[in-house]
């Protein structure tokens, strides 16, 4: 592979990027009081499990929103849905290395009404095609805690190649993580995306606000998906996972 002529990628900016059923915004002082009630309802303990963070009230939450707002590195974007315009979740870009075009994404936190319906799907489909297809990079990786199978599913649902296993690589709530690492390279990305993404993303022709809202009709409707065989995968489950499977968070 010559990459002679390689050069540095752009990093992502502030900006949003808009599908059919969800738009991603930049984090605003305007996510926060929705985010907080997304990210605390239901069993928040269990949601948080394999977040950095913990369940918190409202006050820790403002500060580590705050925190959250004012770093490039990690990018975070509230999930928006276009049919309701209620925030149903968050994720970030992190890990940015602009220099060898590659970037995770993670700390994804997807609310119950979002997860497992076409939101998720497009809501990663954003990111993906953002990153190869306008910024150019070379690599889109996806890392877990090895524990979360619900995570490590749904990254093989969503067409990334299992990588292997960084064994005692952090120490994360005064627990031993073992790390498991997937990604997807730009070469294998149109055929991932016309697989597995066929029915998200800007509608074509569409480009207006409005436009993109009319087509949102069926935001809620249930993501039955395909399983993606990827070249040394782990074993990916022969049904799908059951619901709320892709609100487990990576990284």
């Amino acid at each position: 592979m010559d990459l002679s002529t390689w050069t540095a990628r752009p990093l992502p900016q502030r900006q949003t990027l808009a599908g059919r059923y969800c738009c991603l915004e930049p984090f605003s002082p305007a996510h926060e009081a929705a985010l907080f009630v997304v990210s605390m309802a239901g069993d928040a303990e269990a949601r948080h499990r394999w977040l950095f963070e913990g369940v918190s009230d409202a006050d820790a939450f403002h500060d580590w929103f705050a925190a959250k707002c004012a770093q490039s590195d990690p990018l975070y974007f509230a999930v928006i849905d276009q049919a309701s315009g209620a925030v149903t979740g968050r994720q970030c870009f992190m890990r940015i290395d602009a220099a060898n075009g590659v970037i995770e994404i993670g700390s994804i936190l997807w609310g119950m009404p979002m997860a497992r319906t076409r939101l998720a799907t497009e809501a990663l489909y954003l990111f993906a095609r953002h990153v190869f297809e306008d910024l150019g990079y070379r690599r889109f990786e996806w890392k877990c805690n090895n524990e979360n199978e619900p995570s490590k599913r749904a990254a093989l649902r969503f067409g990334f190649t299992y990588e292997g296993l960084f064994r005692q690589h952090m120490v994360q709530k005064g627990k031993n993580r073992d790390t498991a690492w997937f990604s997807i390279n730009d070469g294998e990305w149109p055929e991932i995306s016309a697989a597995i993404f066929p029915r998200v993303g800007p509608p074509p022709g569409s480009s207006s606000p409005t436009e993109r809202r009319s087509s949102c009709a069926r935001a809620a409707a249930p993501f039955t998906g395909c399983i993606w065989t990827a070249p040394n995968s782990i074993p990916s489950p022969s049904t799908p996972a059951p619901p709320g499977c892709c609100a487990s968070p990576c990284s």
